[in-house]
């Protein structure tokens, strides 16, 4: 079974808080977490990213986010919804 991980990502973002996003989404893919993550428009200031994270690695994911997020300090561009 899988479940779901949903971020709230910011569209309006410098040349470098992009790299770390793609940082971050490159991560996900080459560490196993997921194949392929949706990007879906929320209104004029985010996109929403979701995917789908094996039950048994869901909290080692959610870890992952939060401390990339953290050590990037990305808090003000990227967050869980």
């Amino acid at each position: 079974m899988e479940k779901l991980i949903r971020l709230k990502v910011r569209k309006d973002l410098d040349a470098k808080m992009q790299h770390n996003i793609l940082k971050l989404k490159g991560s996900l893919i080459a560490k196993g977490y997921t194949e392929i993550i949706h990007i879906l428009d929320q209104d004029e200031d985010f996109h929403i990213n979701t995917f789908e994270a094996e039950l048994e690695k869901y909290n080692e994911v959610r870890q992952y986010i939060a401390s990339f997020i953290e050590q990037e300090s990305l808090a003000e561009t990227i967050s869980f919804k």
